[in-house]
């Protein structure tokens, strides 16, 4: 089973290469660059360097967000494009359980997170069971400090998972106090690998049921929407 996995949710682009459940290879950058340029040339550079031809997969496997409405998009389309071309099927997965899998050693509750800005953010918990996120939390557009008065009512420790961490790294610190974990900095962005991981664990979906998982709408769309059901209402 030869599996492709995609990331472009955030910033970070991930692309992996497995076959036969062991990991051939990973490229993996962090950096503020447009992932619709160098998305492509990534999957054709590590498909040359484990001599794999697009033909030869078997599966695709992409995360959905949330995360950049624009990188989610790059990647769900290259992923369904890829997938209806070559015939094989492609698996959607959250982009927070992803980075969960940070946390697959961690005694209580993982909590990845995206800022959304404007003090909201991208999050859900889990605990880890069944080698897997299990979700305690739903996944969730809301207030950090929100967020953190939930978390606060448990009597557990959290681990914090965020590329976005130094933004609340104070305001987490100051609700939850030594209840708060926040490890080193490589461990607040997926992995591609994990991804693989993740998608085994998933059913495939059909390839034209697969969207996207904002969580919440673009402004834009957000906006539109308003006013068509304002004008509704004046009619």
């Amino acid at each position: 089973m030869n599996i492709l996995a995609i990331d472009t949710s955030n910033q970070v682009l991930g692309v992996a290469i497995a076959k036969d459940n062991q990991l051939l290879g990973e490229i993996k950058t962090n950096l503020a660059k447009n992932h619709s340029v160098r998305l492509m040339p990534a999957i054709d550079q590590l498909m040359n360097e484990v001599s794999m031809k697009p033909e030869e997969l078997d599966k695709i496997v992409v995360a959905k967000g949330p995360g950049s409405y624009t990188g989610v998009r790059i990647g769900l389309a290259t992923a369904k494009s890829m997938a209806w071309a070559l015939g094989v099927p492609v698996i959607g997965v959250s982009s927070l359980e992803v980075l969960a899998y940070q946390g697959r050693f961690f005694n209580g509750l993982i909590c990845p997170f995206f800022d959304a800005r404007r003090g909201l953010v991208f999050s859900a918990a889990y605990e880890w069971g069944a080698e897997q996120p299990v979700e305690k939390y739903k996944e969730t557009n809301m207030l950090m400090t929100d967020f953190l008065d939930a978390l606060g009512e448990q009597e557990k420790p959290v681990l914090f998972l965020s590329p976005d961490i130094e933004l609340y790294r104070d305001k987490i610190k100051e609700k939850l106090g030594d209840r708060a974990i926040i490890p080193t900095f490589s461990f607040h962005v997926a992995d591609a690998s994990h991804l693989i991981v993740a998608g085994t664990k998933k059913q495939v979906e059909s390839t034209h049921a697969l969207t996207p998982n904002y969580l919440r709408l673009a402004e834009a769309e957000a906006k539109w929407i308003q006013q068509q059901k304002e004008q509704q209402s004046n009619e």
